[in-house]
């Protein structure tokens, strides 16, 4: 079985900003895509959405080995990551499709396979 992260960037303040109404419109695709990814075979193995990216702390290592940590995002975009899931399946083109029902709620969503680990799982 394939392994997939599909990742849900967005517009954090957009977000923050929605009516409650708008958010509870949004929870509803996504409950709808959880359903239909099960009666299709898929199982969800993970996710969550994110906290706000200014809550994010990031590290980096300098060219002398020294770490830093920072407060905020890894990168300064107007997009952020804002939620994921984490998904097993034998179809990655019907993953795809179910994947159009949080259409009506996202700009974009990237489906990426996971890298196989290396005790090959």
């Amino acid at each position: 079985m394939g392994r997939y992260a599909v990742l849900l960037p967005g517009d954090e303040d957009a977000w923050e900003a929605s009516s409650e109404e708008e958010r509870q419109r949004v929870y509803g695709l996504h409950e709808r895509f959880a359903k239909l990814l099960e009666e299709r075979g898929h199982q969800v193995t993970g996710g969550a959405e994110l906290a706000h990216s200014r809550d994010a702390r990031t590290l980096r290592r300098s060219a002398d080995g020294a770490t830093t940590v920072t407060d905020g995002p890894y990168a300064e975009a107007a997009e952020q990551l804002t939620g994921f899931y984490l998904v097993e399946t034998d179809d990655p083109e019907g993953l795809l499709e179910v994947c159009e029902v949080l259409m009506d709620g996202e700009d974009v969503i990237e489906v990426r396979p996971l890298a196989a680990a290396a005790d090959g799982s």
